[in-house]
């Protein structure tokens, strides 16, 4: 979305690197994007040609062609002056901060879905109908292929109405398939000190560092891509705790977390525990011949890169670790609900423990109720062969009123 600033002139706003104006044309409102830097004599410039835009429709000669003429890089179709999806979309997309990963996503579901049938067409011709047609007309891989695809329409349209370049939204009408949740399949606390245990005895030199990974994975919760990035410098053992504010994604480190909020994780005994392993493998590392023997991330590959870039680094100890133990196979991502189960099973505050994973409270409750269920369910039933004899089940304190009429 445009920032916004007191200090513009109306109908000026800064975009990215750019200058954005606003107008109105024979009744509807127009958006271009200039080239003009973002200093008072851009801005100052912008303003003048929105002026000269504006005088130019008063009188009546703000013609097809004069508006080229002003506007040649405009994504405005001729006929309509309303923008091409694909050159809005693309537009949209490079005006977003988002990782990597989110991107190639959008590019996926647009360039798949909705590109050959929507490149060239004005958005104001999108329609609900035609969306319908072209569902129909697709061969979707799955049903969560069908929803990924329209929730990334929706986003660029939902941007679109914001523009104010469409009325609505035409995907809001468009029925979304439902979410196939993944079934949660945590591991036993049991398993998860097997797993830990396995890897501490038979990893050895810097390779021992995946040990440490995986017993903090399952005593904080926290996100494989979050741990990859984290490191010593957010790390407080005297508060006991962690900053988790990046994440590596493709690769690379990004400045932000999955949800775009930075939180505190507070540490238990085991989290410690692995920090201190962790921390004297960083010393051992420091004295060898490596890539990079200081490296400033906490669970450093043991060879030539400074941060894990990809968890299938990690993921092949962790299926040697549950083959060797016999234990079923399930992703090393299941650490995280591990930490949620046990912490509800537990007793924890949900609140705090949904704190802890960056999770909502309505998200855990959902994931996780069979967990919370579990715990107390024997407890309740307890209750009623515990309760006074007035209080129990109705039907026999109206039979034996019954048998003394």
């Amino acid at each position: 979305m445009a920032r916004k600033s007191l200090d513009l002139p109306t109908g000026v706003e800064l975009v990215g690197q750019s200058i954005r104006i606003r107008f109105m044309r024979n009744g509807k409102r127009c958006c271009e994007t200039l080239s003009y830097p973002q200093t008072p004599q851009g801005i100052q410039a912008a303003s003048g040609l929105r002026a000269q835009v504006i005088q130019l429709a008063k009188l009546g000669m703000l013609s097809d062609e004069k508006y080229i003429e002003l506007f040649p890089r405009t994504s405005y179709a001729q006929d309509g002056l309303s923008p091409l999806f694909g050159e809005y979309a693309q537009t949209w997309l490079n005006s977003r901060d988002i990782v990597i990963g989110t991107r190639k996503n959008y590019l996926w579901a647009l360039n798949i879905y909705w590109m050959p049938h929507l490149a060239t067409t004005p958005l104001d011709q999108i329609t609900s109908m035609k969306l319908r047609r072209i569902i129909t007309d697709t061969e979707w891989k799955s049903p969560s292929a069908k929803r990924n695809a329209l929730l990334r329409l929706g986003s660029v349209l939902k941007s679109a109405v914001r523009d104010e370049l469409i009325p609505r939204n035409p995907v809001d009408s468009i029925e979304l398939p439902r979410r196939n949740k993944k079934a949660v399949d945590p591991f036993t606390r049991e398993e998860a000190d097997q797993v830990i245990t396995w890897l501490y005895e038979n990893l050895k030199w810097q390779s021992m560092v995946y040990a440490c990974y995986f017993e903090f994975a399952f005593y904080t919760g926290m996100r494989p891509s979050e741990i990859m990035a984290l490191r010593w410098d957010e790390v407080d053992v005297t508060q006991q705790s962690a900053h988790v504010c990046r994440v590596v994604a493709s690769g690379t480190v990004h400045e932000r977390t999955k949800t775009g909020q930075s939180r505190i994780v507070l540490l238990n005994n085991r989290a410690l525990h692995a920090l201190e392993q962790a921390r004297g493998i960083a010393t051992s590392r420091a004295q060898r011949n490596l890539a990079f023997p200081e490296s400033r991330y906490v669970f450093p590959p043991a060879k030539i890169a400074e941060h894990i870039t990809e968890s299938s680094t990690t993921d092949r100890y962790f299926k040697s670790a549950l083959r060797k133990l016999g234990l079923r196979d399930r992703p090393q991502y299941n650490a995280r609900h591990t930490y949620a189960t046990m912490c509800l099973m537990a007793g924890m505050n949900p609140a705090f423990i949904a704190t802890q994973l960056g999770h909502s409270v309505q998200m855990l409750l959902s994931t996780y109720a069979r967990w919370i269920n579990s715990s107390t369910d024997w407890h309740e039933l307890d209750k009623l062969d515990k309760a006074p004899e007035k209080s129990q089940i109705g039907t026999k304190v109206v039979q034996l009123k019954s048998t003394t009429l």
